[in-house]
Parts: C-alpha cells; structure tokens; sequence
C-alpha cells in the first residue's frame, strides 16, 4: 500500500517519476484534438491588450483574414491579443483554436474559442504552438509572448525546424529589440547576419498575410524546380 504522506515533504521526490504520465496524458490530448486541424497560424501578444485598442482591432483583422485564406488561428486561448485573435476567426466562421494554460492567478479561456485544450505543463502547451503552426505572428506582449518569439528563430537557427514564416507586428514597438539584435548582438558575432533574415516586422494585416503568401509560393516553386531537375539529372548519369 502507497501512503500518502510518502509523497509529501522530503519525499517529494518521489512525484517525479508519476509526473511523466501527466505529461504523456497532455501530448496525448493535444495531438488527438490537434492532428486533423490543417493548416494553422499561431497568434501571440499580451492577455492585457484591451478590447478598444488598436493592436486588438488589428489582432482581430488578422485572424479574419488569415481565416480566409484557409488557416485554422491558433492562441494562448486567454483575454487581450488572444482573445482577438480567436474573435476574428470565429466571425470568419474558421477553426478558432485555445490552447489554454493553468496559472496562479486563474486564466479563463476566452468565449471564441471552438476548440479548446487545457495544459498545466507549459512546455507541453509550446510544443503544440509550433507542431501544427504554418506561422507565427507576433504582437506585442511581454515575457511570455518575448519567449515564444525567442524559441521559435532558436529552432529554425539551429536546424531543429523548417523555415516557417515569423512576422513581429508592429515595428515601432519591436524596433528597440531589432536595433539591439542589428547592433550589439550581431556585432559581438553572437548571431550571424542571416540570422536576422529568420523573421519579418509588419505592420498591416494585410501584409502578415503577404509575407505567409509569399514564403509558401516560393517554397512551392523551389520544390518543383528541384522536382524538375531530378529526371534530368537521372537522365545524364544513364548516359
């Protein structure tokens, strides 16, 4: 028989190993809900952004129409630039997807959420972000919109991911930390100046949905130039 406090006190380290299946149970979870969504776009920025401001209207907007364009949106599934983003794909009549977290100070998923997914584990709740995000798109936000921002060109910088499209929306908030990578970093030889190449600042709507158009055209032409070549290449070697 286990008793209970075994597990409290200096004993605690024994939670350890019955935390992995909570663990498993959230990947579980978020890959069954998750594994026919199609093609998405996650939207970060802060869960403080009001409903009147401009950065939540244009939220909003970006959502409706990447929502057109055929995405299913992604969010953190709280209030403020999540919220937005939910909104304007359920008023597009799309896939309004939340991926909701547990805090202490209680986060409520938002009322235009279609889909909703509930994590206690947060790097449980990053993985499902970038698995099934075509892209992401960036507004304004604090330390945890900064951390998804950071991991996302971290993982395409080192290889562990395809280049995917990573737009920052609203290039006079995001400028001092782009003239800080531009200048102090680069020059330290932290980053290499392709790096930079990683992610675009927009500041329209429209143009977040030109930058995913764009990347997707010319990934498409370069796989059917390489498709092309290959039987030209096949055919040179028999000779």
């Amino acid at each position: 028989m286990i008793y209970p406090e075994k597990y409290s006190g200096e004993f605690s380290k024994f939670e350890d190993p019955w935390r992995v299946f909570r663990i498993m149970s959230e990947f579980v979870e978020g890959f069954e809900e998750l594994a026919e969504v199609g093609p998405a776009v996650s939207i970060f920025g802060s869960a403080r952004t009001k409903k009147g401001h401009r950065m939540y209207k244009l939220a909003d907007r970006t959502a409706e129409l990447l929502t057109k364009e055929g995405y299913a949106v992604i969010t953190g599934g709280g209030p403020g630039i999540m919220e937005a983003g939910n909104k304007g794909t359920s008023k597009a009549k799309g896939n309004s997807i939340g991926l909701n977290i547990e805090l202490p100070f209680e986060q409520k998923p938002n009322k235009y959420i279609t889909t909703l997914i509930n994590f206690h584990y947060f790097f449980c709740r990053k993985v499902m972000f970038v698995k099934y995000a075509k892209a992401f798109v960036i507004f304004p936000g604090g330390y945890g919109t900064l951390d998804e921002f950071f991991e996302s060109i971290t993982l395409i910088q080192t290889g562990r991911m395809e280049t995917f499209p990573v737009v920052l929306f609203g290039s006079e908030y995001w400028k001092g930390m782009v003239d800080w990578l531009k200048g102090p970093v680069l020059k330290a030889k932290n980053i290499d100046a392709k790096d930079l190449d990683i992610f675009r600042v927009v500041d329209t709507p429209e143009d977040v949905i030109k930058v995913i158009r764009d990347f997707y055209a010319d990934k498409k032409g370069a796989i059917a130039a390489k498709q092309k070549t290959v039987p030209i290449q096949k055919k040179k070697e028999k000779e």
